[in-house]
């Protein structure tokens, strides 16, 4: 592809170059070539674009660079740009339209003529599987479930009855959606009476699972995982909570049932939530945060329990401090005090 029509389809300017220079993939600025294009949006990796092979680089907007035998496309965004290059020289890959021999499909189930069903695929009754779809190996649909046109479900992956996903997902290996609720009550004997979890999941549009999470169904009504939100692997995610758009759920964070994640809220990962709160629009919570309140739209939150993140950052800075601390306070007392 030449520069200059790459340049165009990901929203950059060519600021420098030759428009011909044929580009052929993406990679690295340590691992880039003369046909690849590579991108700088870390200063601290500035250095490794006077080394640097490849053949143009993505800057942001307001940074400069010495070499003047590199070609430059300018964007407002360098890593956003390179991300669609990347996006046009490694497409996905489109279904194949066919069913594996060893696919076992109920004949109650809607499938559309254009899925890609891979083998020991099972699909229960009553499912519906629309256009574009893509079921690896060993994924199991339980009965009752409806997937949108162009989701991928990976290998191992169970969806369990009546849920829904939408168009667009993708549900990484071995995660399991709709499992039953933790929920329990305790009897006159004090044993623990298994409260039934009748309710379901859905996954709205645009909805990315990683690899080996949980997400639970409710007790009654629903869990819902909105458009466009991400999910990391091993999260787990209880039942009745709700994940609104364009949510980042990282690695290992855990929600109680019931929690409430607003719109693009980030949580980093070992993050816990307890039962029950909101976490407002825009809200962040840094690696092994836990809180056990709600978190108002647009604040940054550390620790345990959590807390304004500054207020952390000094707190944290003190605490490094107090060894020192103690043995000033011991002298002191010596001087006041005597032995």
């Amino acid at each position: 592809m030449k520069l200059a029509e790459l340049a165009e389809l990901t929203g950059a300017k060519l600021e420098r170059g030759s428009p011909d220079l044929e580009i052929t993939s993406t990679a690295g600025l340590d691992l880039a070539g003369p046909e690849d294009v590579s991108f700088l949006a870390n200063p601290k990796y500035t250095p490794q674009v006077a080394a640097t092979r490849a053949g143009a680089v993505y800057l942001s907007e307001g940074v400069a660079v010495e070499r003047e035998d590199i070609a430059i496309l300018r964007a407002k965004d360098a890593y956003l740009a390179y991300t669609r290059a990347m996006r046009i020289f490694f497409p996905e890959p489109v279904s194949r339209s066919f069913v594996h021999p060893s696919a076992v499909i109920d004949p109650t189930a809607k499938v559309a003529d254009d899925v890609e069903i891979h083998a020991n695929a099972v699909v229960g009754a009553n499912c519906t599987i629309a256009s574009g779809v893509r079921l690896m190996p060993n994924v199991t649909i339980y009965d009752g479930v409806t997937i949108g046109e162009g989701t991928v479900v990976h290998s191992g992956v169970s969806v369990r009855e009546n849920c829904e996903i939408g168009r667009n997902c993708i549900i990484h290996n071995n995660s399991t959606i709709g499992s039953d609720g933790f929920g329990y009550a305790k009897d006159e004997e004090k044993h623990w009476l298994k409260i039934p979890q009748t309710g379901r999941v859905v996954l709205e549009d645009d909805v990315e699972i990683g690899a080996n999470s949980a997400i639970d169904c409710a007790s009654v009504g629903e869990t819902r995982v909105k458009r466009g939100a991400k999910i990391d692997n091993l999260v787990q995610i209880g039942h009745s909570c709700t994940i609104d758009e364009d949510a980042l759920i990282c690695a290992q964070t855990g929600l109680a049932g019931s929690s409430n994640i607003g719109k693009r809220v980030i949580l980093t990962g070992q993050v816990g939530i307890a039962g029950h709160l909101k976490v407002g629009d825009d809200a962040v919570l840094t690696a092994k945060s836990a809180t056990s309140h709600d978190v108002e739209p647009g604040k940054v939150m550390s620790g345990i329990p959590a807390f304004d993140n500054r207020e952390w950052l000094r707190s944290t800075a003190a605490f490094r401090k107090l060894g020192e601390m103690a043995a000033r306070l011991r002298k002191l007392e010596k001087k006041v005090f005597g032995d």
